[in-house]
């Protein structure tokens, strides 16, 4: 499957963008270095696009790299080793104070009078 021009022309830029970036950093840490490598360039635009693409290229495939070691140095919390349980057993019980549980069925009485004493009254006006 080829990709269609408007993925390929934002890669390009994506990858010359980074190889803009990079190559600012190479500047950056060796100046002298880097200006010959320019002044060799000149001033052909299309030449330091591909140079910078060329760069970009290379740099996102050493990210990768980088990236893909790190994940894969760290431990996954999801797989399941051979020889350890993939489930535990846990019951969870709740732990109430008897003082609130004292209160609740104190609440819950005086609820159950006040209802029985609105239905008196309505059975009283009706």
């Amino acid at each position: 499957m080829t990709p269609d021009p408007v993925t390929t022309t934002i890669q390009k830029g994506f990858r010359v963008t980074l190889g803009a970036t990079a190559t600012l950093l190479e500047v950056i840490q060796d100046p002298q270095s880097s200006s010959e490598r320019f002044s060799a360039l000149g001033s052909d635009v299309s030449r330091l696009a591909e140079t910078l693409e060329t760069k970009g290229e290379v740099t996102e495939r050493e990210a990768r790299q980088f990236v893909d070691g790190l994940l894969s140095q760290l431990p996954t919390p999801f797989s399941n080793t051979p020889g350890t349980p993939s489930t535990v057993d846990a019951v969870a019980t709740p732990v109430a104070d008897p003082a609130v549980q004292d209160d609740l069925a104190t609440l819950t009485q005086e609820l159950a009078d006040l209802r029985q004493a609105i239905e008196t009254l309505k059975a009283e006006n009706a």
